[in-house]
Parts: C-alpha cells; structure tokens; sequence
C-alpha cells in the first residue's frame, strides 16, 4: 500500500469506534488513514460479550444512554445484518431479587422507547428453558447479540473501498505540532504523516496519545473479565434484573455462550497485560450459575479480560458508578489545541453514532458539508446478496461470518477445510490475509475464527500455520514460529481456568504440538 503524505484526517485506533469513523470519513469524501498499532479489533472491541445493547441494562440509571442503544440497536440490525443476531433478550428476577425493581425497570424501558413485555416465569422459561427455574419474574426486551470482529472487519472494508488507507502493526511514537497545532502523527517506524485533522479513537491509550501533545483527559481504565463456555446453553440474551453488578449478562454466539462481566479499576500501567485471574472466574461461575444453572457443567473453553475507557470526572470512583457515554472532546476549544480531536467512552452498540459526531466536527472543521451516510447504507455482506453454489457446503460457514463477502473468495482453488471446528477454508484464508493484512494465527483468528472452536486448535494450529506461512512466505513467516506464537498468546486465556477436563486438553494441545509454553 503507498500511503500519502497528507491527508483531511487521521483516526488513531483501530477498534469499532475507529473503524466506524474511518468509514463516516471515506463515505463524506474525505483523505482518510486509519493507523492501529496492532491488529485491527485487537483491543477492548475484541474483549467484550458481543451483546447488542437494547438499551434496557441504562434505563433506570441512565436514560440518554439507553436511548442511544435503541436506536443504535435498530440501526445495526438493519445495516448489519450478517453481524447479528436477533437472539432478543430476557431480564430475569430471582426470589432473592424481589419485583420492586422489575416495577420500575419496565417504566423506564417504557420511558426510553424500548419495548419491554413482563412475562409469567413459566412462560419465560417456555421461552428460554436454560434459565433458573426459581424465577419470580421476567420481562422480554430486544438484546441481540454481536460479532465484534465481523463489525470491526465489515467497517474497515467499506472505509477502504470508499478511498481510506488502513496502516495496522504501526505505533504512533507522538503527534506532530507546529506553532500549538496539531499537524500529524510519528510513527514508531520514524515516519512522519500529515493531516489536517488528528482524531484520537484509542480507548483507554487515548489519554497517553493526547497528553503527549499538551491535553489532559482523566480517564479510568476499568477492567472486565470474561468467560467462554464451550457449548451455547441458551438461545437469547439472559440478564439479571437488578442494579448492573458482576457476572449478570450470558450471551449466546455463535456455539459458545459468554459470561459477563465484572468491573474493576486497575492502574494504568496494566492495561497493556489484561488477564482474567482464576479469582475473577470463580465469581463471575459463582454468580453465572444463578442466571443458568447449567453452567455449572458446562465445559469452561478460556476467560479473557479487556479495559473500558471511562472518562471521569472523579478518578477515585469505581467502573459502576461512572458515566458510560459518549465523551467528545474537540481540543481546540478544551485546550487551544487545534487539530486535534478525541472521541472514547460509548459502547459497541453505540459505536456508528460516536463515529457520526467525531465525523461530524471533523467536516465542520475542515469546511465540509457532506451528510453522514452510515445510517442507511448497509455494510459489506449485509447487503442482502448472497453468492449461490452448487454444492454450498465448503462455502456455507464463510456465508454465515462473511455474507455477500464470499464471492471475493476462490473456492474453485482453495475448497480444502483447514480448520474443522468453524470449517474455514484456504479460500477464506486467502481472502483474509488478502483484504486485512493478516500476519500471524491470532491475526487470522479474529478475521475467521480459525481455532475458536471446540478443539481451541489443537488439531488445527499446524495445519493453519503451514497454510499462512505458504501464502505469506516460509522465510520471513516460519510455520514454527506461528504455531509457538499462537500457543502463547492462547495460553494466557486457559491459565485462569486450568482443572478437570480443560486442564488435560491444555496438556494435551501442548503435547500435540510439540511446544513448552
């Protein structure tokens, strides 16, 4: 790729909220470069439950904010169709919960324009059986669920297609200033690029970016752990209906369910390393089974952490009791910096509409009176066209992570199933490394769910790194060292929940592949 010298605008960061924006930018016309110092999605939007917020979990405390999810929610479902799905949600009361609350929960629902419909406890769990059948009491209300990475992947490939240049795998080393203005970004590699407009979309790194060049913005990194159960124990979004507190949110995606989430503040310096700790996971079980017993038994796949990007105004409360919304900072008014702009805070499900402000206060930066587009039009694979085939079987899973999207992909040539969890395909291998730059086997994994399956890729590492070292050169990318790398960064997941049958299958991906993590 050759990357200009100038641009109308940067975006640093290259999860949800930057690849959102990165496409409001293309689409209004504008020179765009989106640089990510890792992968794309390979931070907090790739470490959370992947629920799609109706906004019903904000109502009672938070009514902006849950607007935003309804309308950001109905957006998603239509412009992003192959991203989600429409599993609806049920907020369930326990005995130990009481009613009082589910009261005035559906009243605030209700307030917000969100649809929330009390149910009998045996009709709920008619409807969702996997729910404890102590329930008191339950209210249905429209949760989906998310795939962050096909979001994130989908934003980037409609950004690029409308001009915008995607630069992964580079640091931003400092922001270039001329005379108190904000002119550019230096990267780790030493070079130094030219934009009009610099916007900070880096989550919790933006405070670091923007104190570098002279800007202050007091955030609270707030750390959110996670697990994966190896089967999908329940078809619908399952929350408690209480005050938000740990481990009260199940989602089913895809095969797996997910568990979430706690929240705590951590030091700053640890947000580079988030790792979920066996404490965590016997909470977050602890408090899961009580949603879905049935967790109780199920076969625990990893535990992950990621790092909300809270903006406070007091640094010593806690994740719970601070404001989740929207924070856009324009620098030149807040700090006479011009140039530079932040967008942070928000949520997955928010993350079109944070995109539409940032964009917005860029175009009037620079002159621009371009609308906003991304509301109405849909993103690549959920336009509703899908390529048919003959014999739909080796292309049936890449149709359901990629839509309309497979037929970029050479199934004539590449039809072998390499991974056979999520039957990915050397095609869809090609076609990866092809539009996102893939380098590594996590990279790949993000982008396919190469080794998210049951086996976690055990069988399949070898297999897959042989594929990718062939496509991207043995030389420079040995099949050795992506199979080790992989293993390593996978580990960090397992560690917390190492006992009964999960330890031996770590001990035994270990020993099939023939490494010493």
């Amino acid at each position: 790729m050759q990357l200009r010298r100038e641009y109308d605008v940067i975006i640093v960061g290259g999860g949800v909220t930057g690849a959102s924006t990165a496409r409001d930018c293309a689409l209004r016309g504008l020179k765009t470069l989106l640089i990510e110092r890792g992968d794309i999605c390979d931070g907090a939007s790739g470490r959370n439950h992947g629920l799609l917020h109706s906004g019903a979990r904000y109502a009672v405390t938070d009514r902006e904010g849950a607007e935003e999810c309804i309308i950001e929610n109905r957006i998603l479902r239509r412009i992003a169709s192959n991203c989600v799905e429409q599993t609806e949600g049920l907020f369930i009361s326990l005995p130990e919960d009481g009613l009082d609350y589910q009261a005035g929960f559906i009243a605030k629902c209700r307030e917000a324009g969100i649809s929330a419909e009390a149910m009998d406890p045996a009709e709920a769990l008619r409807l969702e059986p996997a729910v404890n059948p102590s329930i008191i009491g339950a209210v249905k209300v429209p949760d989906a669920a998310v795939d962050p990475f096909r979001l994130v992947d989908a934003n980037i490939l409609d950004a690029q297609r409308h001009g915008a240049d995607i630069l992964k795998f580079t640091a931003v080393a400092s922001l270039i200033k001329d005379n108190g203005r904000v002119k550019g970004v230096r990267t780790a590699f030493g070079a130094d690029i030219y934009a009009s407009q610099v916007v900070l979309a880096a989550g919790i790194w933006t405070a670091d970016i923007a104190r570098a060049a002279g800007a202050q913005i007091s955030m609270m990194p707030s750390k959110g752990s996670l697990i994966i159960f190896g089967h999908r124990v329940a078809n619908m979004v399952i929350n408690r209906c209480r005050k938000p507190a740990n481990a009260d949110i199940l989602v089913p995606g895809d095969v797996v369910s997910v568990l979430g989430t706690t929240s705590d503040k951590v030091p700053m310096d640890t947000i580079d390393d988030m790792r979920a700790t066996p404490a965590e996971v016997d909470l977050l079980l602890r408090e899961g089974i009580q949603l879905v017993p049935s967790l109780e038994r199920t076969r625990i796949i990893r535990a992950y952490a990621g790092v909300r990007p809270l903006v406070v105004a007091d640094p010593a409360g806690d994740g719970r009791n601070v404001s989740r919304g929207i924070v856009l900072l324009d620098h030149e008014e807040r700090d006479s910096i011009p140039g530079l702009i932040t967008i942070t805070g928000g949520k997955l499900t928010t993350a079109r509409l944070m995109a539409e402000m940032a964009t917005d206060l860029v175009c009037r930066k620079l002159g621009v009176s371009a609308a906003c587009m991304t509301a109405r039009l849909s993103l690549p694979g959920s336009e509703g066209r899908k390529p048919r085939f003959e014999d739909p079987g080796y292309a049936k899973a890449a149709i359901g992570r990629h839509g309309g999207e497979v037929s970029m992909m050479d199934f004539e040539k590449g039809r072998e199933v390499i991974c056979e969890c999520e039957s990915v395909t050397r095609a869809e291998i090609e076609y990866a490394v092809r539009h996102f730059g893939v380098r590594n086997v996590s990279d790949l994994r993000r982008h396919t769910r190469v080794g998210m399956g049951t086996c976690q890729g055990s069988f399949c590492v070898r297999k897959v790194a042989a594929v990718l070292s062939e496509i991207l050169g043995s030389d420079a990318y040995p099949a050795d060292v992506l199979v080790k790398e992989y293993l390593d960064e996978r580990w960090k997941g397992m560690t917390p929940v190492l006992w009964g049958e999960t330890l031996r299958e770590a001990e035994y991906m270990i020993r099939t592949n023939g490494n010493e993590l």
